[in-house]
């Protein structure tokens, strides 16, 4: 089984980098430190000159025929990649979608609350999931959920609506984000 292939149970090995003997085809493509290409070699011979500079073999390309190998600082690799995948992770943004919950008969004051918490979600760059939940007869009369809906947005100002007012079972629900 080699480090692409998954496991009996269906779990699969991390892909790992070969460098060094554990490199065991018969010949290799080289590229030297500075990026020269070297040409294909014995994979002996490819080991002996990455010895002789004090470096490591890699393989950088398994699949390749014959796989592409390249002759550099192993460890300083490892680090330079892990730095790589750090600057990714902070500037990726993670957006949220945070919900407010409310009812067909949700008082005036109380929907100028939530209308304040959803323009703080916004301002943050948040998605806002607005559900208005009936129990009952509220279920009879949707159009009172349409109108604390509209009502909601027209206090939030101007927003996106991602999606339009749904029925899901007892309950209805919106989903905004900020306008752009």
């Amino acid at each position: 089984m080699n480090a692409n292939t998954s496991r009996s149970n269906g779990e699969k090995r991390p892909q790992t980098v070969r460098i060094n003997h554990r490199i065991r085809v018969p010949e290799v493509r080289v590229i030297a430190s500075d990026g020269s290409q070297l040409g294909i070699l014995a994979t002996s011979e490819a080991i002996r000159l990455a010895d002789e500079q004090g470096l490591d073999l890699i393989e950088v390309n398994a699949k390749a025929d014959p796989p592409v190998c390249k002759i550099s600082d192993f460890g300083k690799m490892k680090y330079e990649e892990k730095k790589k995948a750090s600057e990714a992770k902070k500037k990726q943004t993670v957006i949220e979608v945070k919900e407010l919950q409310i009812r067909p008969k949700t008082d005036d004051h109380d929907l100028e609350v939530k209308a304040n918490h959803a323009k703080g979600f916004l301002s943050d760059g948040n998605k806002v999931r607005i559900t208005c939940k009936m129990r009952g007869r509220e279920i009879t009369h949707p159009e009172q959920a349409h109108k604390q809906f509209q009502q909601l947005l027209t206090l939030l100002g101007q927003v996106t609506i991602e999606v339009p007012p749904k029925m899901e079972g007892r309950t209805m629900f919106i989903q905004i984000a900020p306008s752009k």
